[in-house]
């Protein structure tokens, strides 16, 4: 499942791509991926305009003029790919990022206005409607022949038959488990979900501070630290990458309890999360083989990465032999020179 940088990564290219388009038709093939009321659909997603990308954990939000905001979560095959003028891809590694779409992994298109559009006018509701069931911009000889293809028959079974676009922009979310979703809410009611209600505080949030992550790990003083900082109600969006590389970087063992650690050592640990996923999001990420951000560009954490997947290699510290181990029923990377149980 993607990580706080990696759901950064694709907002910031999202928020780059979308914003200020218009959206003037969905399709969907899978119910639970898309569970939105048809009327909520017309009223509010069709014809809106997109405002803003934002991010809360690991859960994207794309809001809209009319109040709503379409909430999207990746879980653990989620995509999320545009096409148009510029191209962006993020999520699950395979050939949909890059391939012919829809595919047999896409649960939901979102078709948007054309860019660059003449003048910068803006159509009405109404005539968007209209104008996405026979969009221009459609290349028909390449349509022909991509509904040759067995996932474009897919779609048609479905009674959707998307069309192949050559010219115009589409957000597609492809999931191949099934599990992630794409929720159409009103904005002011996001706050109210049961998620929202329980996520911990963001880890580079302004406000956030060494104090507040000590005093919530204290919640969970018996359990060993990789599982407190996996846990999304204590701290939000970090995942198994992150927790190596920042315990590494504080020198605390994975397994140590947190009822051993003290305050001073949580202190540093804080210092190094916040290291290490502010340069994860520099880099635009780390798993290079699932992102590519909105310039083309794979993310190129693991490039620096000091412990994770370096198993066999000599930790840069001190040189000793880094080792995988289980901790938190995760893989997790070690040097036991440097990282001593406590």
């Amino acid at each position: 499942m993607p990580e706080l940088p990696e759901v950064e990564t694709v907002k910031n290219g999202l928020k780059i791509l979308l914003v200020n388009k218009k959206i003037l038709s969905v399709d969907f093939d899978w119910l639970k991926s898309f569970p939105n009321p048809d009327n909520d659909v017309n009223k509010f997603l069709i014809g809106s305009k997109i405002i803003d990308v934002r991010r809360r954990a690991k859960v994207l939000m794309i809001d809209l003029d009319t109040e709503y905001s379409l909430v999207i979560h990746l879980k653990m095959t989620g995509q999320l790919v545009y096409r148009g003028k510029e191209n962006f891809g993020a999520g699950h590694p395979n050939d949909s990022l890059i391939g012919e779409l829809p595919d047999k992994s896409t649960r939901v298109i979102l078709r948007l206005n054309i860019e660059n559009r003449a003048n910068g006018s803006e159509t009405d509701t109404r005539k968007q409607r209209e104008e996405s069931k026979s969009y221009a911009w459609y290349d028909e000889r390449a349509s022909q022949e991509a509904d040759k293809v067995d996932d474009q028959k897919r779609w048609t079974s479905f009674g959707l038959a998307p069309k192949a676009l050559r010219h115009g922009p589409s957000l597609y979310f492809n999931d191949q488990r099934k599990f992630g979703w794409m929720r159409l809410l009103p904005t002011i009611q996001i706050s109210e979900l049961d998620f929202f209600k329980k996520v911990g505080p963001e880890p580079l949030d302004s406000k956030y501070t060494a104090n507040i992550l000590f005093k919530d790990m204290q919640r969970r003083k018996n359990s060993n630290v990789k599982a407190v900082l996996l846990d999304q109600t204590i701290v939000a969006g970090v995942g198994n990458i992150y927790a190596d590389e920042s315990l590494w970087g504080a020198k605390i063992h994975p397994s140590t309890l947190v009822k051993d650690i003290n305050k001073k050592r949580i202190d540093v640990l804080f210092k190094e999360l916040q290291f290490v996923l502010n340069l994860a999001i520099e880099k635009g990420g780390s798993t290079d083989k699932n992102y590519v951000n909105a310039e083309g560009k794979r993310g190129s954490y693991m490039d620096f990465a000091r412990v994770f997947r370096r198993e066999k290699l000599p930790c840069p510290r001190c040189g000793t032999t880094i080792e995988k181990i289980r901790v938190a029923t995760r893989g997790t990377h070690i040097c036991k020179t440097c990282q001593v149980i406590m």
